[in-house]
């Protein structure tokens, strides 16, 4: 089992709604930063600090496909993290609770 500072620095991330609603998207499948820009209505720089704080942590994966950056859930080997979004609701769901749609313009 990981240190209690590490569970901790991890479960600290979770604590930013933004943050959460990423990794709950994350559940079901990857994501581009693009997608992330128009669900949040922020920049792409903003987007990219979050995304660069859980991948810090190693909660996400980054894999680079041409110009665009797509990120995808990492946490195989964090049941605490696991737990937390297990509790959270399906994609469709967190998409109609901000009214949007995925309109990804990277393909």
């Amino acid at each position: 089992m990981e240190p209690m500072n590490e569970i901790a620095e991890k479960l600290k991330l979770l604590g930013d709604k933004t943050r959460l609603t990423m990794l709950t998207l994350l559940k079901e499948r990857e994501w581009c930063v693009c997608e992330f820009v128009d669900i949040f209505d922020m920049s792409q720089s903003a987007i990219s600090q979050h995304l660069r704080k859980l991948k810090s942590q190693g909660i996400v994966n980054e894999a680079r496909r041409g110009q665009w950056v797509y990120y995808s859930l990492n946490v195989d080997d964090m049941p605490y993290i696991q737990a937390v979004l297990n509790e959270m609701p399906g994609s469709q769901e967190v998409l109609s609770s901000m009214n949007k749609e995925v309109n990804c313009t990277c393909n």
